[in-house]
């Protein structure tokens, strides 16, 4: 089974400090995946919002898919040799726009990836209201039961597509 954890943070363009990103940095990265729903299907999501809204008390769905699938930002596919082909897919409703799909990573079966990005999304032309999200996406490829350690390194693939998002240099 396939499962894809992506772990959203969601947070006011009042709240760019350094106070509030230091409280946003403690929020988690991986979560205990929830059981799939009776007879789920080869990929299970596992979405988690984390609102400043809401205290950052996370809201969490789960859903089965069959693939290949278009979830969570990913597009996914299983290649004939067992891989788990997994892709950005595009975007146009945020800051960086991706106009293309991209190829992250590629797991075989027992590995674990993780995908990071983040966004800035504006309500409208007519609305001032900007608000900002993190993902932390962690996906498993056969890994039973799926755990996602919090600590990055331990994955056998990362993908880090984040940018500077109030107007600085780029990350590295």
């Amino acid at each position: 089974m396939v499962v894809v954890q992506r772990i959203v943070t969601r947070w006011s363009k009042q709240s760019r400090g350094a106070a509030e990103a230091t409280r946003r940095g403690a929020l988690p990265t991986a979560l205990p995946v929830p059981p799939a729903p009776e007879g789920a299907g080869p990929l299970l999501l596992h979405d988690v919002l984390l609102d400043e809204e809401a205290g950052y008390a996370p809201a969490e769905t789960v859903a089965a898919h069959p693939l290949p699938a278009r979830v969570a930002g990913l597009a996914l596919d299983l290649r004939e040799d067992g891989v788990l082909r997994v892709r950005s897919t595009p975007g146009f409703a945020s800051y960086p726009i991706r106009r293309r799909e991209e190829s992250l990573f590629r797991l075989a079966p027992g590995h674990r990836g993780r995908y990071l990005a983040n966004f800035r999304f504006t309500g409208c032309q007519c609305s001032a209201r900007w608000w900002y999200e993190q993902w932390t996406v962690n996906v498993s490829h056969g890994v039973s039961p799926a755990v996602f350690p919090a600590d990055g390194a331990a994955f056998d693939a990362r993908a880090d597509a984040r940018v500077s998002l109030y107007g600085g240099p780029s990350r590295s």
